[in-house]
């Protein structure tokens, strides 16, 4: 009996969700010994995770506890990048901060600083609270946060102003599940079971991905595009569709802007897009009948499509489907795509007392250009947090040569010592999802749950409302405030019932039962409750029109298209610190014998930006002329100390103003030769 007590003395398990930047949301189960994290896996209170995480997760307290993390304030000791700092108390470090922004304000004026955030992994406490207090009453420059997910955003929101999409729990009533652009083995695995499911009960499966992925390879149908190819294969999907009148009624009912689309698809045959996206004719028209014809039949609309030229049009092109196939109204039928507005809550309900001033705004995914070239003013201060830009924004070597600026001030708020924080001259640690309060929001099935601390700060870490709030005091622009007394102010603004059911029971009851039918139970958000299938506005923004194919950025000189897909190893570029060995370049048999290379040759990828150096490995699951990088790498990852990054242009697409990675278009040689 005594050896029981011994062994269960001081052991708990403490329920949490994850805020981690991955469709789902789970529900995680926290075990602690002696107030340590010693396991860590999934809860039911999200039906839809229902007990299971993925090995990220499992993993996470190796980050809580790693070498990397930062345990205490500093300031920068030696030469940026070097990562030398010393130790400083925390009202010092905040007081430099404060005295630095002022100067830099009354030099320069405010928008000479510029926040530096993104906030995938974060909820609804940890970011656009007590931050945006302080960078908007500061009059700061903005940031147009639209490295991922603003191409497939403004096609959502022209089309059907973000409607809720089908849940995954609907995947078992489709009969057609198309995959587009979307790896749900690698993001968002609970959709996999369902995909299982549905296949057992007699659907198809198709998947649109340049790569053959654990599910295409498993599809009934694999159309493998040329990268950036996506809105021609849409748009003679939509001429086959018209001419067939499939959605005829439902168009004349519910839709605006029809014969727009029509007319921009009329020239789309499938011929012409099977030249340009490299995919057999027949295959296209293969895709375009199974879709015509079967119901229920659901597309999962992915964000692969949208990191290119012409992502927006592609993503709206895509979505449009089932409106112009008439594919809504059934359960298991219409689009998936981000579920983040089924619960109607918005930043602006607890900002409406600190508008966003009219200062500039600076698009994220020009950090280098921000940082190496603007002069009126130039970016003097860069606060970044929530983010590792080095690691996840383009033109890596033009951003590398802005941190090295000596007048630049650089203050880093994180959790790990990232590659960005390497260049830091303040550096603040902060505390992760299992030590500070959050709301988690699910934007794969629709989830809201309330995210606990299940251990004490490690070391100094502190809660980003906390340090905001901290310095906006200091600066005269808000008060000091305690994380709970955030949280209680926070879930304060929501509705009574979303408010009564966090606090009582750590989720809250999802609208609809968690599962909404288009067109039955959820309509278009857009102020006519119509499905607008093209915008005057958009159309004027994107180079080519709306719908308007760009052609492929590809040379003689770099023929070859690098994509740089997400990893089953890191939320981007979270958890990047735990990789142990040198990513791989993923490259087609035939390319390689091309070019001498064997499996695990040493090799240079390059172009007009600069080279990324490590191993190669042959693998025939990826289209001839692609090549492919894994997503949010760490420079310790390669030999050279670059990613797919430093290949990747900082033009943006066609609508949104998102990022263009899949237009990296690079040459391939043994590192022996040069």
């Amino acid at each position: 009996m005594l050896t029981q007590k011994a062994e269960t003395w001081g052991r708990s398990t403490v329920r949490t969700a994850c805020p981690l930047d991955c469709p789902d949301s789970c529900t995680v189960d926290i075990t602690l010994e002696k107030g340590r994290i010693v396991n860590i896996d999934g809860g039911d209170l999200n039906p839809v995770t229902n007990n299971y995480i993925c090995g990220k997760v499992r993993r996470f307290a190796e980050r809580v506890y790693g070498e990397d993390r930062l345990l205490y304030p500093a300031v920068r000791k030696g030469a940026k990048g070097q990562g030398t700092f010393t130790r400083v108390p925390w009202g010092e470090a905040l007081d430099l901060i404060a005295s630095r922004m002022r100067e830099v304000r009354d030099r320069y004026t405010a928008e000479a600083i510029l926040p530096f955030y993104y906030g995938g992994s974060n909820g609804l406490l940890t970011q656009d609270t007590n931050d945006a207090v302080l960078f908007r009453g500061f009059g700061t420059s903005r940031l147009a946060r639209t490295v991922c997910a603003a191409p497939t955003g403004a096609a959502n929101q022209m089309l059907y102003g973000k409607m809720p999409g089908v849940t995954y729990q609907d995947y078992i009533h489709a009969r057609l599940i198309i995959l587009w652009g979307v790896n749900p083995s690698a993001s968002g695995i609970h959709l996999v079971p369902y995909i299982k499911a549905a296949r057992e009960a007699g659907a198809k499966l198709v998947v649109v991905d340049p790569r053959a992925t654990s599910l295409a390879r498993q599809a009934d149908l694999h159309i493998a595009p040329k990268p950036g190819t996506d809105l021609p294969i849409a748009l003679a999907l939509h001429r086959y569709l018209f001419e067939r009148g499939a959605g005829h009624e439902f168009l004349a009912q519910h839709a605006s802007g029809a014969e727009q689309l029509r007319a921009r698809a009329s020239e789309w045959t499938f011929e012409r897009a099977a030249d340009v996206s490299n995919v057999p004719a027949a295959s296209l028209e293969e895709l375009a009948s199974m879709y015509a014809t079967t119901t229920p039949a659901v597309v999962r609309c992915g964000w692969g499509l949208e990191r290119n030229r012409n992502g927006g049009s592609a993503a709206a092109a895509v979505l449009a489907l089932p409106a112009v196939g008439g594919k809504f109204g059934v359960r298991g039928g219409g689009y998936s795509m981000s579920n983040s507005s089924a619960w109607g809550i918005k930043a602006a309900t607890w900002l409406d007392e600190t508008p966003e001033p009219a200062t500039r705004l600076v698009n994220m995914n020009h950090l280098g250009r921000a940082l190496t070239e603007f002069d009126s003013p130039p970016v003097q201060m860069l606060f970044v947090y929530n983010c590792n830009p080095l690691a996840t924004m383009p033109d890596q070597n033009r951003v590398i040569d802005g941190l090295k600026r000596e007048d630049l001030f650089t203050v880093v708020y994180e959790q790990v010592v990232t590659d960005t924080a390497r260049y830091a001259d303040v550096l603040l640690p902060a505390t992760t999802f299992v030590e500070n309060y959050d709301v988690a929001k699910g934007y794969g099935p629709i989830s809201l749950q309330l995210v606990r601390p299940v251990i004490e700060p490690v070391g100094e870490a502190r809660p980003n409302v906390e340090v905001f709030s901290e310095i906006a005091e200091r600066l005269g622009v808000g008060r000091a405030e305690e994380e709970t007394d955030t949280l209680l102010r926070i879930i304060g603004k929501l509705p009574p019932q979303i408010r009564g059911d966090l606090m009582e029971h750590g989720a809250a009851t999802p609208p609809h039962g968690g599962a909404p039918v288009q067109f039955v139970d959820v309509f278009p958000l857009t102020p006519d409750r119509r499905v607008h299938l093209f915008s005057e506005t958009l159309d004027r923004e994107a180079p080519a029109g709306l719908y308007g194919y760009q052609p492929d950025p590809a040379t003689e000189q770099f023929p070859l298209a690098l994509i740089s897909p997400a990893s089953e190893k890191s939320v981007s570029s979270t958890l990047g610190e735990l990789r142990e060995r040198a990513a791989v370049l993923q490259m087609n048999p035939a390319d390689a014998d091309a070019r001498g290379l064997a499996t695990d040759d040493p090799v240079r990828v390059f172009n007009q930006q600069g080279e990324v150096h490590c191993p190669v490995a042959l693998n025939k699951d990826i289209r001839p002329g692609t090549v492919s990088l894994s997503k949010g790498l760490w420079r310790k990852s390669t030999y050279n100390g670059l990613t797919s990054n430093a290949l990747v242009p900082d033009t943006l697409s066609d609508i949104g103003a998102g990022a263009c990675f899949n237009d990296a278009r690079v040459q391939v040689a043994s590192l022996g030769r040069h």
